[in-house]
């Protein structure tokens, strides 16, 4: 499935668990080792996103190998922290940043033309509050981010894998969320979107079985939360608007 902001699968493999079936009364296992639920597609480069592999890297990427992060050092001073994995070709990620030159923020993407370009417009805008890992997000999560480090972390339309033989493949899963949590500082949040309904359903179920936990939504609305104005409004989902077609957002505080 392609993104709807014209990316890939977000970027990321799944934990070790000692479950073995996900919500839903599936038989989908919980993260293990070797799941991944990306696919990594070629894809052409153009001479912009090449420019941001080659020439903007060095200044705002940064790689496993750099070990666990400071990120007051990284950023060079104290600010709210909000992570997104799977950014695509960035444009969320990159009108958020310009609006927000408070908060800091970190992308995590394996697609290496939407690296390139997110970072080609970094350099355009001179933006300086936002760094890149072109990583398995679990692994960045797990080895570069410190506990409870960040405000927000943001899943937008993760690839759905609609398939019930797929579903182990979800990135949202008990162990992936519990890691979230350890991440998040106390009353941060986990922001979800998706436009399959289905998915919508899955992440709720999990997120109410996830302890540590606060549903941010109304009764009214419950489980979910009406689009966010943070939240940048894609092209594509702009487009299904007009063919009624429905998006959910879901947002859950971490408590204690």
């Amino acid at each position: 499935m392609t993104e709807p902001n014209d990316t890939v699968p977000e970027s990321h493999t799944a934990p070790e668990s000692n479950a073995t079936t996900g919500p839903e009364g599936t038989d989908a296992p919980l993260h293990r080792r070797g799941i991944k639920s990306y696919v990594i597609r070629a894809g052409r480069m153009t001479q912009a996103q090449n420019r941001g592999l080659e020439d903007i890297w060095p200044r705002f990427g940064l790689t496993i190998a750099d070990g666990r992060q400071d990120l007051d050092v990284l950023f060079g001073r104290q600010a709210p922290r909000v992570v997104e994995i799977g950014f695509g070709m960035g444009n969320s990620l990159i009108e958020q940043a310009e609006t927000h030159p408070d908060t800091d923020f970190i992308g995590i993407e394996v697609h290496a033309p939407g690296v390139g370009k997110l970072l080609d417009e970094v350099d355009k805008r001179g933006l300086t509050n936002l760094r890149v890992y072109r990583e398995d997000a679990l692994a960045v999560l797990e080895q570069c981010l410190p506990e409870g480090s960040l405000t927000t972390l943001q899943l937008f339309f993760p690839d759905p894998w609609p398939k019930k033989k797929h579903h182990k493949r979800r990135i949202v899963q008990p162990a992936f969320v519990e890691l979230i949590r350890t991440r998040l500082m106390p009353g941060g949040t986990f922001h979800m979107a998706t436009d399959w309904e289905a998915y919508a359903e899955w992440m709720a179920e999990v997120m109410e079985a996830a302890p540590g936990y606060a549903n941010t939504a109304s009764a009214e609305t419950a489980p979910y939360v009406p689009r966010p104005a943070f939240r940048p409004l894609t092209k594509f989902e702009a487009r299904g608007e007009k063919l009624g077609h429905g998006v959910w957002d879901l947002i859950y505080r971490r408590e204690g």
